[in-house]
């Protein structure tokens, strides 16, 4: 019996265009709050965004933000996971001087960050992500927040390399991990969707074997791990194929929401 769906957004539950089929949608999402169904939104996204895509069901969804740093319910932070300042300025320092053709926004929970002099197409893009976003002269001084991970915007084909050396340099201080298209994140170790998620079952004492789960990037394979129950989307990476129990249709054709309303008619039959 299902009791808890979690869905990864870009390239997963949104489509090629960032949107969803929102009347679709709020015929399902009737039927899970019937059945006592918990809806969790989990993404390496900011919450500011993440909420956008769903008005009027701020106060019932599950957040699970940036990767799994913060988890966030009825606009309250639930939970938060960060990164000491002094690794911080470290890690800025070496994207900086070893790294200087890609692009970084430091990610904290009252905004997101990034350079005044960064590249404008880069600019433009972080607006579509981090609603709640700062220009800054440098990094030299850190703003007054509390950072939890960084996002990153490099050549696709330098993703890989970049990742590995990464983890390399920092031998266990970060988690740099694929997000898809180019982007990066740099997460605290340990620290995952999967992990926030956990943490959310524990809590309502459900079972991993309860749990509905979609994605299709290598930041959501510790999530997929979690349940017999999960769904690589048509176009994911090979390892979330390899980790994904099930395939689901495409995200440009709906994919999340056929294999749930799959499961809700299953589970009606006598």
């Amino acid at each position: 019996m299902i009791r808890a769906i979690s869905v990864d957004m870009d390239g997963t539950f949104l489509d090629e265009n960032g949107e969803y089929n929102r009347a679709r949608f709020e015929r399902i999402y009737t039927e899970l709050v019937k059945h006592q169904i918990k809806f969790i939104v989990a993404s390496g996204n900011q919450y500011y965004q993440l909420k956008s895509f769903f008005p009027g069901k701020d106060e019932e969804l599950f957040y699970v933000a940036e990767n799994g740093a913060v988890i966030i319910h009825q606009g309250e932070l639930r939970s938060v996971n960060r990164f000491e300042e002094r690794l911080v300025q470290k890690i800025l320092r070496t994207l900086i001087q070893e790294y200087q053709d890609l692009q970084v926004i430091l990610c904290g929970v009252k905004s997101a960050y990034l350079l005044k002099a960064a590249d404008s197409n880069f600019k433009t893009f972080a607006k579509k992500y981090y609603f709640e976003l700062l220009e800054v002269d440098s990094f030299d001084v850190l703003p007054d927040d509390t950072f939890i991970k960084f996002a990153l915007d490099v050549e696709v084909t330098k993703t890989g390399q970049i990742v590995e050396d990464l983890n390399q340099t920092f031998n266990g201080e970060i988690r740099a991990v694929a997000s898809g298209h180019g982007s990066i994140d740099i997460i605290i170790p340990g620290v995952t969707k999967g992990s926030a998620i956990q943490q959310l079952l524990n809590e309502w004492r459900v079972t991993p074997d309860d749990l509905l789960a979609f994605g299709d990037a290598n930041n959501d394979i510790e999530m997929l791990q979690l349940t017999p129950n999960s769904y690589a989307m048509q176009e994911s990476s090979p390892e979330v194929f390899a980790t994904a129990k099930y395939i689901a249709p495409s995200n440009k054709e709906a994919g999340v929401l056929q294999v749930i309303e799959d499961y809700m008619e299953k589970s009606q039959k006598p």
